[in-house]
């Protein structure tokens, strides 16, 4: 209920100081025991991947990269928290300015470029957290690999954080990495995913549980690309997919200030394109790897319109930016209807 009143200030300040002002004070009002006052609503569990989730709404990887903020986040009533991407050596990202706000829009631009602390940080801080929930560590490559060895990297991160996930999901779509995006394609998406249920099935062995790996594309495909992509997802068992990152498309966005920066658009501008590529990889996959929808979730409708279109589970991240806290009980409630 405060949040309106406080975003006036937080869209005062540059984006990133906003971000890092948000996070510093969701961690003290959770040491405090404030974020316990928050209203919640009552969600339906349910079970995805093999997992039980208290409800189905998550917080999308990008929010805490380096996972230095888990307990406060899941305080806010999320079924899950995802967190990264995290790459196998920290790196600083893009040059700054590289996030915008479109407030007509209900948008973000970002070119953040996997701006991380590395793997071994993050691993730190997820055991340090004292959170118990459903947990995803969302894994990409650094800036500076080739695309000839990305494999290494993902394999690098998987090995390091699959003891402390509840999945891992691959992030092959952000589009501020360049040429990142080419791992969608057919040869070396067939490539990389053999490596990663190969690996997969070793790090099963040797720790003694099964963690699911899903696969995180873009919402710029066609449809005979999403079809070529589900096949590959079935073909190579893989546990689920998350639709979609952010999009490089601007035509929703055409003519209004930071609309031609570069970088990936999230928020509003992106849910219809989302949802199409959730209702065809719906179609594609029929019920065989579950879908997690993600991408202009500004209110309990939209997730359901996610669902509707063939998602098991949805996560926010820039509707928290315009909605606040009260978004994530919103559409745990949506979803408990």
């Amino acid at each position: 209920m405060l949040y309106p009143l406080i975003r006036p200030a937080l869209f005062s300040l540059d984006p990133e100081d906003a971000h890092r002002f948000t996070l510093w004070g969701i961690d003290v009002a959770q040491r405090l025991g404030l974020l316990g006052l928050l209203p919640r609503a009552a969600g339906t569990p349910v079970q995805v991947m093999g997992i039980d989730f208290p409800n189905p709404v998550g917080l999308a990887a990008g929010l805490d990269k380096d996972g230095a903020h888990i307990d406060a986040l899941a305080a806010l009533g999320f079924g899950f928290i995802e967190i990264g991407t995290v790459t196998p050596r920290p790196q600083g990202g893009n040059p700054q300015p590289r996030l915008f706000r479109l407030p007509k829009a209900e948008a973000l631009i970002n070119r953040m470029g996997f701006n991380n602390l590395g793997v071994d940080n993050l691993v730190r801080n997820v055991v340090a957290s004292g959170y118990k929930g459903v947990l995803g560590i969302n894994i990409g490559k650094n800036k500076d690999t080739p695309n000839e060895h990305a494999v290494d990297d993902y394999l690098a991160c998987l090995d390091k954080v699959y003891a402390h996930a509840s999945y891992v999901t691959v992030n092959i779509s952000s589009p501020n990495t360049q040429n990142l995006r080419e791992l969608q394609k057919d040869e070396a998406l067939d490539a990389l995913l053999s490596a990663i249920k190969l690996r997969q099935s070793d790090l099963a062995q040797q720790h003694g549980k099964y963690v699911p790996v899903a696969l995180k594309i873009a919402p710029d495909l066609d449809d005979a690309q999403i079809a070529a992509i589900a096949a590959l997802l079935m073909m190579h068992r893989i546990d689920a997919v998350i639709a979609t990152n952010t999009t490089i498309s601007r035509d929703a966005v055409a003519g209004l200030p930071n609309a031609d920066e570069a970088g990936g658009l999230s928020g509003a501008p992106v849910r219809e394109a989302s949802t199409r590529v959730i209702r065809a990889l719906a179609h594609h996959l029929k019920n065989e790897v579950p879908i997690i929808g993600v991408g202009g979730i500004l209110s309990g409708e939209h997730a359901r319109e996610k669902i509707a279109a063939g998602a098991s589970l949805v996560q926010v991240y820039s509707g928290l930016i315009y909605r606040g806290p009260e978004l994530v009980r919103e559409c745990v409630q949506a979803l408990a209807r």
